[in-house]
């Protein structure tokens, strides 16, 4: 094959993944429709993923101008955050429902996607582009957990980082030593301490939003571009214009989803849910909390760590990875039935763990 030919198919294969020419108002607003199905309730998911990004910018944005990322301060100044700064405890109570929620709808987002089959030609970069922002959202909540510097969550971290250690053991060669230097890059130190806290503060507040911010420019670019897909094996009978009919109940969904983050960061404190106080400074020489758990969407691997071998964790961990990337070729010829079968067999685990994981861990160990 000669280098034209190749060069040839290169260009055709990213004028189709990106047809610029559909890069004016016209094409991307004015003319956009949206299917109307059983399935239409899918569309809104990632909308309502990007509006818990938006109050996460604006309450971190907030939260900033008070939080001190020092092991000395940390802890103390969300302690000041949440008594003395006006509707300071409102603010991080947003945050922190709204961290929930977003994990929550991205992964929604991805699965009703799935099912739809809206990852094939010419999707397949939009759906890549997902599954890293899906990781990055994940990445965020990680780091994020550590910056209250409270005794769970500096445990916890210990935990998350000695587990990504672990993985070494199982690979070959010179990339046994991958994981080892990717923790040491983050601890920064012999354990987990100023350094952690301080590059942990830098990939929540910097990196990873940056990070995020270009993928999701592309992301939203080429949903544009390409419209929304399908959704169902049969050409929908009703389409309604995205702007302004689409575009006015998206924003009636994020007034009515706004109103229930609000509330409950009015009434409900995030933290009267854990079994351990939020404030709760961390303690070096302190024991361990007892039972010690992740939040809530890191069960679906905590749980099979505790009743698995780890082996066995890592390579069905690394499996689900993989085939998410190759999704697009792989699952291109499978029937949406089918893929609706695989996304509840998913939800139902994710389900499962999340809701019963503690009493299936306790029916197991008996």
């Amino acid at each position: 094959m000669s280098s034209a030919t190749i060069f040839g198919a290169v260009a055709k294969f990213f004028n189709e993944r990106f047809p610029v020419e559909k890069l004016n108002f016209q094409s991307m607003v004015q003319q956009k429709t949206v299917p109307v199905h059983r399935m239409s309730w899918g569309y809104y998911m990632g909308g309502l993923t990007l509006f818990f990004l938006m109050i996460q910018v604006g309450t971190g944005l907030l939260l900033l101008f008070y939080y001190e990322p020092t092991v000395n301060d940390a802890n103390l100044s969300v302690e000041y955050i949440m008594n003395h700064v006006s509707v300071g405890a409102v603010v991080r109570n947003m945050h922190a429902w709204s961290s929930s929620f977003m994990i929550f709808f991205a992964l929604v987002h991805l699965i009703s996607a799935f099912a739809m089959k809206a990852f094939t030609k010419p999707r397949e970069i939009t759906w890549i582009a997902g599954v890293l922002l899906l990781f990055i959202t994940f990445a965020l909540g990680f780091t994020g957990y550590l910056l209250p510097w409270n005794q769970i969550a500096v445990n916890a971290t210990k935990v998350g980082l000695q587990a990504l250690d672990a993985t070494g053991a199982y690979l070959p060669g010179v990339l046994s030593r991958v994981p080892h230097i990717v923790r040491e890059t983050f601890q920064g130190e012999a354990t987990v301490g100023q350094v952690t806290l301080t590059r942990f503060y830098a990939l929540h507040v910097v990196i990873l939003p940056l990070a995020l911010a270009v993928l999701l420019f592309v992301h939203l670019v080429l949903v544009q571009l390409h419209g929304m897909s399908q959704g169902i094996d049969r050409e929908a009978k009703k389409r309604e214009l995205f702007f302004p009919f689409f575009f006015v109940k998206d924003l009636s969904v994020w007034a009515a989803v706004f109103f229930v983050v609000f509330f409950l960061s009015l009434c409900v404190p995030f933290d009267c849910f854990l079994p351990f106080p939020l404030l709760d400074p961390y303690n070096a020489l302190g024991a361990t909390p007892p039972d010690i758990k992740p939040e809530w969407y890191f069960y679906f691997l905590y749980y099979p760590l505790e009743l698995l071998p780890f082996w066995a964790v890592l390579l069905g961990t690394s499996t689900v990875v993989v085939v998410l990337f190759l999704t697009p070729w792989l699952f291109r010829k499978s029937s949406r039935r089918t893929l609706r079968y695989l996304a509840l067999a998913a939800s139902a685990y994710l389900a499962a763990m999340t809701l019963f994981g503690q009493q299936i861990y306790e029916l197991v160990k008996r």
